[in-house]
């Protein structure tokens, strides 16, 4: 038989399983990063990817690029090419780059396999295309030498992997919560007989890093100038908001370290009524404190689906915030998100023809589900004793080789 493997490609974190392995998959971070490196009389570009990659970025944030979400632009029209120390990449190439590094993605890894990579339901983005989103995807693949990976949903690959723990006929809804998307998938398993009905599918480009921004607006911005005035003549004036508008996906933070955008906000400063908040943008700005900023963020956050309360302490060089976070406060800033969540969800189960008590079993999976605001939604709707959760980083790409395992035969 054929190996059967799933990749995984995810917001945050990719994950590759093969079927039938000693080892458990490892969860590689979706990241690259690249420097210059200098080569007898000339440079050359270097980059590297997942762990690698933030330890080359944290050795030297100056004087490299850290490359992270690739996966939210995929259905964005709006990306075509970035440069890169003077190279251009398409995303189908910065994507591509990232699958090379992929631990068990590489092409003369994956020679004779089943191979199924997973998609969202709906790719991530206001105005999405999922038709170009997933034909980047494939693009992407195909740049890493894996032109022949077949596709399926990723709420799928990890009904696919619940479905293992059923002994009898049921209906189910899996709720796969990423980085960047939400996705919801209801389907009907026949065990034994390996037999999958998909019923409906639905999607929103909600997920963990809609969370984290929500605490960055709330706690972070304002310390750092959003809501302050500035008065370059007799009017008072508000700060642009468009500076912290980068904030929603941090590493758009980077594309603010220019001369340019840089002197802006330092005159803007010079007559604001708190210039210290301003200076401290700057100073996030230009030592490329961005992923620090983040990776406390979510600590806190994580820390919430634990305790009624955390402190999100940020230090760094003069920048000191400090703040203790109620999960209260927290559920209210993302409670209009969290709306939207559980109107995808009904809509879902509404398209599958069914009412919420035909849903046998609810699977959760994905580091969101976590959050105790975001499991409350399904509680409430199907009863605390038919929701699950389980393999929350791996269940999916887990789920999508037994489907490579079913393709191939």
């Amino acid at each position: 038989m054929r190996p059967a493997i799933g990749i995984d490609f995810g917001t945050t974190n990719s994950v590759v399983a093969v079927l039938g392995a000693a080892r458990q998959p490892e969860v590689f971070r979706s990241v690259l990063c690249f420097w210059n490196e200098e080569v007898g009389v000339g440079t050359h570009l270097r980059h590297a990817a997942g762990p690698a990659a933030i330890e080359a970025y944290l050795g030297d944030p100056l004087d490299s690029r850290l490359i992270m979400s690739t996966k939210t632009y995929l259905a964005q029209r709006s990306f075509t090419e970035t440069r890169i120390f003077g190279r251009r990449f398409t995303l189908e190439q910065l994507v591509g780059t990232f699958l090379r590094a992929l631990p068990g993605a590489k092409a003369e890894d994956l020679r004779g396999a089943s191979v199924v990579a997973g998609r969202p339901v709906r790719f991530a983005g206001e105005h999405a295309d999922d038709a170009l989103g997933l034909a980047r995807l494939r693009g992407a693949f195909a740049e890493a030498g894996l032109a022949e990976v077949d596709v399926a949903l990723e709420p799928e690959g990890a009904g696919y992997r619940f479905a293992r723990t059923l002994d009898r006929e049921a209906t189910v809804l899996i709720g796969d919560f990423g980085g960047g998307t939400s996705d919801f998938s209801v389907m009907r398993f026949t065990p034994g007989a390996g037999l999958v009905t998909p019923l409906a599918h639905g999607g929103i480009g909600i997920a963990g890093d809609v969370f984290d921004f929500r605490i960055i607006d709330r706690v972070i911005s304002p310390r750092l100038g959003k809501g302050d005035t500035y008065r370059p003549g007799n009017t008072d004036l508000p700060v642009p908001p468009e500076y912290f508008s980068s904030f929603a996906r941090w590493h758009r933070l980077s594309l603010m370290r220019n001369p340019k955008t840089l002197r802006e906000i330092g005159e803007v400063a010079r007559f604001a009524k708190h210039p210290e908040r301003l200076r401290g943008l700057i100073r996030l700005i230009e030592e490329e404190l961005g992923y620090r900023l983040y990776q406390t963020v979510s600590q806190a956050k994580a820390a919430l689906s634990r305790a009624e309360q955390a402190e999100l302490r940020f230090a760094h060089a003069g920048l000191d915030i400090a703040r203790t976070i109620t999960r209260a406060e927290f559920e209210s800033w993302i409670a209009p998100d969290l709306a939207r969540i559980g109107a995808t969800i009904d809509h879902v189960v509404e398209q599958a023809g069914l009412g919420r008590g035909a849903i046998d079993h609810v699977f959760l999976t994905g580091g969101t589900s976590f959050v105790p605001a975001v499991r409350a939604l399904f509680d409430a709707r199907f009863g605390a004793e038919r929701v699950q959760s389980g393999g929350e980083f791996v269940s999916v790409a887990e789920g999508l080789a037994l489907i490579a395992r079913d393709r191939s035969r």
